[in-house]
């Protein structure tokens, strides 16, 4: 009965197609290692977020006079409302965890490099929006630094010469964050943003499976394949990666509900003290910063001592990252053989944008501001110095097949 149905279904919708495409006949390089759990995680982090976001839908009211009242509604009063707001709150922390791990993994294997570019670029048009969808967020539970972090950012978008005032007027909807601001951020938030984010989802693991996975050893498992036309060094990627992502969801789903139980608001990390006072346009708090995942790029703002080099030196941060693929000239695609140079650099990009990130949360002092100024020379030198590094090192020899 069951054969017979899915003939019926195959007959008018490819659902064994996609199944053998891209689960049970998709064949992955069989040495993964602790890294690429991260992909699955980031879609188990989104689902999570999807759905508690729109049980949290139910009971908030988007407007300037009950927003705030309606958060403290779903704390105290709705039935598990507590944990569903930890689990949407945290869950967006997990999230940028997962996404950073995610992007660092592709950084140490190479895999935006050929021919997996298209991967890279829209892994980072999902960053990109993940950074709109937590901004417009951020402002919802209408709190003091949810109010006054909205003030700042949006403000920056004034420094832009000639449309800088217009715009920032554009996006506010009114000439100060008010109730208009929350409804269209809370619309873009709910719908526009989510329905983006799937869609480049979709694309970025279409273009995946298309190319096939990377590995550790930057071997191109398609090369080496048997009479059947299977790679030797692949496996279906179901049920051996399948149930071997299952183990990382568990461990994963451990410390997730652990923080959520004991330490939801991380000290102030994840959820700041501010924002538990209702939204005052009248009471600026002492220190204004992003949530913790915004915070290596506030950083490099306010390390540009102008307002308007200051915004550009931020987007060109992120901007970077998208021609990552034509800065890298290495010959090799693994860290694991590649020369001392690329190493060295990569671990003081890592370091400095931690360092950064931390700077990022502190209110600013002379030697902090000094500190984030050679940070992100760093940051940017790991970029502009890549065509030239990854070039002129001596690499070691690539094998023929993976390694495990």
């Amino acid at each position: 009965m069951m054969s017979k149905f899915m003939e019926w279904v195959d007959a008018r919708f490819p659902a064994t197609k996609m199944w053998e495409d891209h689960l049970s006949k998709y064949y992955a390089p069989k040495n993964f290692n602790f890294f690429y759990f991260f992909g699955s995680l980031a879609l188990l982090v989104l689902v999570n977020q999807i759905v508690t976001g729109v049980w949290l839908t139910m009971s908030y009211t988007p407007s300037a006079e009950q927003a705030f009242a309606s958060v403290e509604y779903i704390m105290r009063d709705v039935e598990y409302g507590w944990i569903l707001r930890y689990l949407h709150s945290t869950g967006a922390s997990a999230f940028f965890v997962v996404v950073y791990l995610h992007m660092f993994r592709g950084l140490l294997y190479g895999s935006y490099q050929k021919p997996r570019e298209l991967v890279w670029i829209f892994g980072m048009l999902i960053y990109l929006m993940l950074m709109a969808e937590a901004f417009m967020g951020y402002l919802l539970p209408w709190g003091q630094m949810s109010y006054w972090g909205a003030q700042v950012i949006i403000s920056l978008f004034g420094a832009i010469p000639v449309i800088g005032a217009d715009l920032t007027q554009w996006i506010r909807g009114d000439y100060l964050i008010s109730g208009i601001t929350l409804n269209r951020f809370f619309a873009l938030h709910v719908v526009a943003l989510p329905i983006v984010i799937l869609g480049l989802v979709v694309l970025h693991i279409l273009a995946l499976h298309e190319v096939g996975s990377n590995n550790p050893d930057g071997v191109d498992i398609k090369k080496k394949k048997d009479e059947n036309g299977i790679p030797l060094d692949g496996i279906a990627f179901h049920p051996y990666y399948t149930v071997k992502d299952i183990v990382g969801v568990v461990v994963f789903l451990f410390i997730f509900c652990f923080v959520i139980f004991f330490f939801p608001e991380m000290g102030g990390y994840f959820l700041e003290k501010p924002n538990f006072e209702a939204a005052n346009p009248f009471k600026t708090p002492a220190h204004i910063a992003p949530v913790w995942y915004f915070t290596p790029f506030y950083a490099i703002l306010r390390a540009v001592p102008d307002k308007l080099l200051g915004v550009i030196a931020m987007g060109a941060a992120i901007a970077v990252l998208f021609v990552l693929p034509w800065l890298d000239r290495s010959p090799v695609k693994s860290m694991r053989y590649k020369g001392w140079m690329s190493k060295v650099w990569l671990l003081i990009f890592c370091v400095s944008f931690v360092i950064l990130g931390v700077l990022g949360v502190l209110a600013p002092t002379p030697g902090r501001t000094l500190l984030s100024q050679v940070c992100t020379f760093l940051y940017f030198a790991y970029f502009i110095l890549m065509p030239f590094y990854t070039k002129l090192e001596k690499t070691k020899p690539v094998p023929e097949r993976v390694t495990g």
